[in-house]
């Protein structure tokens, strides 16, 4: 007799016909645009803290602080993405497609940190106005505006990796701050009324906050292996329910093990268990076209 061979990684990760066609690995991501834009972000970003601390500007600083935690969330969505393409192992059969979600989730965390900062700041700033330099801020912010217009343009071409649309919502929120230092620069330089800088800033966090608190709820639903947004899960049991074939529907789950990447798995009580092959090509064929769902695990429990 001959033994039978050890099961290898790549064997058990092989997926045959009629198996889904997800790979486990995340592809199709643009990792020259992020390390461009990653460069970029990181000269201007120690050109506008350098000159944020000449000319005193909060509206300028926060925006430097808006750079450099940019600087750091591509950094995270390039190291995620390199690490989401590393195929299934032994440890890890569900491969690294996940690390896109909890980076989102850090660099999320880090903007709530940097907002509340500014909204310190600003609130001090308020008690105790400080001089700005005016013109300095203007001519600075313009430019930093042009390079996050195009940073912004270079993370928009990838919307499928919610990693790049968190580095996105951090590059979003550094084109509102530099917009907004024009702003107080140009008031300032024809003016001279200096609430304006920490004014600014304070609406910049407002609206920064409210798409980072978006960032947090989609990374953490991804993280808790929560039903994925477009998929209704108790429709999903119905359809099932209503398949020729099926009497009843239990221990059912759907998740995305990567973003974009839906799984679901359960039990289901037919009455013969001799039609399961024909009832599983029916019930295959529905979730996918109806609910876009291709890995699917399920089990059949014959009718007592």
């Amino acid at each position: 007799m001959h033994a039978k061979p050890t099961p290898s990684s790549a064997h058990l990760h092989a997926h045959h016909k009629g198996d889904a066609k997800h790979t486990h690995v995340a592809v199709g991501r643009s990792q020259g645009a992020l390390a461009f834009a990653l460069g970029l972000t990181l000269v201007f970003a120690v050109v506008e803290v350098v000159t944020g601390f000449i000319s005193n500007s909060l509206a300028l600083i926060s925006d430097a602080g808006h750079m450099v935690t940019d600087a750091a969330a591509l950094g995270l969505a390039l190291l995620a993405q390199q690490i989401a393409k590393r195929p299934p192992s032994a440890r890890h059969s569900f491969g690294f497609g996940r690390a896109e979600a909890l980076a989102a989730f850090v660099n999320a965390l880090a903007m709530l940190a940097v907002v509340g900062w500014i909204v310190f700041e600003a609130l001090h700033r308020f008690r105790s106005p400080q001089q700005v330099q005016g013109g300095t801020v203007f001519v600075v912010a313009a430019v930093g505006l042009a390079v996050n217009l195009l940073v912004a343009w270079l993370l928009s071409r990838d919307q499928e990796s919610i990693n790049t649309r968190a580095a996105l919502v951090h590059v979003m929120g550094d084109i509102l701050g530099s917009i907004a230092a024009i702003a107080a620069g140009a008031v300032i330089y024809f003016t001279g009324w200096m609430p304006i800088d920490p004014l600014l800033s304070l609406f910049v966090s407002v609206l920064i906050l409210q798409s980072t608190i978006g960032v947090l709820r989609d990374s953490y639903h991804a993280l808790m292996e929560g039903v994925p947004n477009q998929i209704d899960y108790l429709q999903v049991g119905a359809d099932l329910a209503a398949m020729p074939g099926v009497l009843s529907v239990h221990d059912l789950h759907v998740w995305d093990m990567s973003p974009g990447q839906p799984a679901l798995i359960g039990h289901l009580r037919i009455g013969n268990l001799r039609d399961w092959p024909e009832v599983l090509a029916t019930v295959k064929e529905m979730l996918l076209a109806k609910h876009g769902i291709d890995h699917i695990t399920l089990q059949p429990e014959a009718h007592d």
